[in-house]
């Protein structure tokens, strides 16, 4: 089998209903690519499945469950060591367009510093976006672009992001050598954000491809235990910023941050997810010396001004943060009357 020198790294843990139809997609592309089945210590019959694809992919088996980040990882690992010149990842509970890997690549040799790329990331009857990117807030807070808008043209211009989505998109080689790879502590949720802003940090773009197209059914792992999300965003978060945002910036971030979180905590109350989120504020505290070192690398090796990141965040928050909202525009309310 000739080589390719794009490797697609295909992430699965008991999904094994979810695989022929995402690992499928990939082998009918229109451009070949080798595909890297990482299973992270599956217990359905994921084994099974994967091993009836033969010798038109490459697997990966882990003895433990390591999460997003760290399962990725073992396939990126993998891919640098054999020196793949571009290497993609593709959830496997998604399903790529035939054209999805062409319109990547293309897109990726058109800068040489732009470092990664991602594709209009839809729902599965592709009528809603699941994701165009992400933004990063000065509030400290994450989100999808798009998420949960119909498909009316809107976003159908390339155009360069702040991050791109781990769940379907494409990274020159270079990147990972110059960057690092995903932040293992983060397991899930928000390690792409974390990598994204790095790359930004080191002067590397990223960019969005409307016309590369994967069709995804969102959380379909992620829901199956209870309190994961909450637990994986009180845990994440906070490194987030403590790792990557300029000391210029670092103040006022953490104080907006601070009521974000605070509100987050109060909502796991109302759900009943109390303990999920203590755990995970618990974790993250504990993790932060860690974290503060990280820092420490990350900011001296920066090639950017904080000025010029600052010019990256957006001050809009979350389309789904409405009591942030509401607090926000009262405080305005209140200082308006002063």
């Amino acid at each position: 089998m000739n080589k390719s020198s794009i490797a697609v790294i295909v992430l699965n843990w008991n999904d094994a209903d979810l695989l022929p139809k995402s690992v499928g997609s990939l082998l009918k592309q229109s451009v070949k690519c080798d595909v890297i089945v990482v299973d992270n210590a599956s217990t359905d019959d994921s084994r099974k499945v994967i091993e009836s694809f033969g010798n038109k992919v490459t697997t990966l088996w882990n003895t433990n469950n390591k999460g997003f980040a760290g399962g990725v990882n073992t396939g990126i690992r993998y891919a640098l060591q054999e020196k793949y010149e571009y290497i993609a990842l593709l959830n496997n509970d998604a399903v790529a367009d035939k054209d999805w890997v062409k319109h990547l690549v293309d897109a990726l040799k058109s800068g040489q510093d732009l470092g990664s790329v991602t594709c209009s990331l839809l729902n599965k009857d592709g009528k809603k976006y699941d994701s165009t990117g992400d933004y990063y807030t000065t509030w400290g807070l994450p989100y999808p672009r798009g998420r949960g808008e119909a498909v009316k043209g809107q976003f159908d211009d390339d155009l360069d992001i702040m991050a791109v989505s781990g769940g379907a998109s494409m990274f020159k080689a270079k990147f990972f050598k110059d960057v690092g790879l995903y932040d293992e502590d983060f397991f899930a949720y928000y390690e792409d954000v974390d990598l994204g802003l790095r790359g930004q940090l080191k002067g590397w773009k990223s960019r969005f491809v409307p016309k590369a197209k994967v069709f995804h059914a969102t959380g379909s792992t992620s829901s199956r235990v209870k309190g994961f999300t909450t637990y994986q965003t009180l845990k994440n978060l906070p490194w987030v910023i403590i790792k990557n945002v300029p000391l210029s910036l670092l103040a006022p971030m953490i104080l907006r941050f601070s009521i974000a979180y605070f509100g987050f905590i109060i909502s796991s109350i109302q759900r009943k997810q109390l303990i999920h989120a203590l755990k995970g504020w618990l974790v993250s505290m504990l993790y932060l010396p860690k974290k503060i070192r990280a820092r420490h690398s990350i900011q001296s090796s920066r090639n950017i001004t904080g000025e010029q990141f600052s010019k990256m965040l957006t001050t809009e928050l979350p389309p789904n943060a409405v009591k942030l909202r509401k607090l926000r525009a009262t405080y305005w309310a209140i200082r308006k009357k002063h």
